[in-house]
């Protein structure tokens, strides 16, 4: 029986990794969807519609497969730790979105175009809605937990997976930075680390993936001030603002895994998950 278990844990392990690595491809490539939506609405970009329709796409299979092959996988889309993590955790994000968009709002000022309020709605919100969502979805709810379960020998797992995962979330933005200034390519990646952090920490630390979710809309959300020029990139105040803002989220979020104990850690073993037995993997 013990070794049927073992079998079990690492079979849906394997099945957890390749359902990450299809969900990432997908984002990346855009397949299926910009294979066959191609229409236009307003001033919205193309290409975000047929991402749009991605994420119902991969929100259905990654709803197949996990219903299937994910029984107590420790997803976390549940109510219970939101509320607490909010009071708790959100403060320090709120004044870190709110700083980069000020930042964004300064270097792109004086604004050169009047979007419609199809493009302000669909493409600087609910198009990021989608992107938390499913990014969450993979690489903190998925990908995270593979790591942990894999480094479950080591006591300080969870740290493991939280930077590992922080980095893998920053350094899979770099496609979207292709043509960029290393400069600007170099302070994404350092901010996203950042960002990363503190998503992991949110989830980890408050056992709930919609918080991290929230937070990553509340961040995505605060580039909206694209919407209103023309200018695509990043300039120096922007960029600077922007790093600045995430690097201290990063130092706030490496401070709780170093000082803060999350929920359950008092009675977690030498080998797993809190309350996991040890010959689950």
């Amino acid at each position: 029986m013990n070794g049927k278990k073992v079998d079990m844990n690492k079979k849906q392990v394997v099945i957890m990794t390749i359902l990450a690595v299809v969900l990432a491809f997908m984002e990346f490539s855009g397949l299926p969807a910009v294979l066959f939506v191609n229409f236009r609405l307003a001033d919205v970009t193309p290409y975000i519609l047929s991402m749009m329709v991605n994420f119902l796409i991969m929100g259905l299979l990654a709803f197949i497969v996990i219903k299937i092959f994910g029984k107590g996988w420790p997803l976390g889309f549940q109510a219970s730790g939101l509320a607490d993590g909010f009071i708790g955790y959100a403060v320090p994000g709120i004044l870190s979105g709110f700083l980069s968009c000020v930042a964004f709002i300064t270097g792109l000022r004086p604004f050169d175009y009047e979007p419609t309020v199809w493009k302000v709605l669909i493409e600087g919100v609910i198009y990021y809605i989608g992107v938390a969502i499913i990014e969450e979805l993979y690489v903190r709810g998925l990908f995270l937990n593979i790591v942990e379960k894999i480094a479950h020998k080591k006591k300080n797992s969870t740290v493991i997976a939280v930077w590992v995962s922080a980095i893998v979330f920053a350094l899979g933005h770099i496609p979207g930075m292709i043509g960029m200034d290393a400069p600007v390519i170099v302070g994404k990646v350092i901010a996203n680390v950042g960002m990363g952090l503190y998503f992991g920490v949110l989830y980890k630390w408050t056992n709930n993936l919609w918080l991290p979710i929230i937070m990553h809309i509340l961040f995505d959300i605060c580039a909206l001030p694209y919407c209103f020029s023309t200018f695509s990139g990043y300039k120096t105040i922007s960029l600077v603002g922007f790093v600045i803002a995430y690097i201290l989220l990063g130092i706030y979020s490496t401070a709780l895994m170093k000082f803060v104990k999350r929920p359950g850690e008092e009675g977690k073993d030498s080998e797993g998950f809190a309350g996991e037995d040890k010959s689950d993997f």
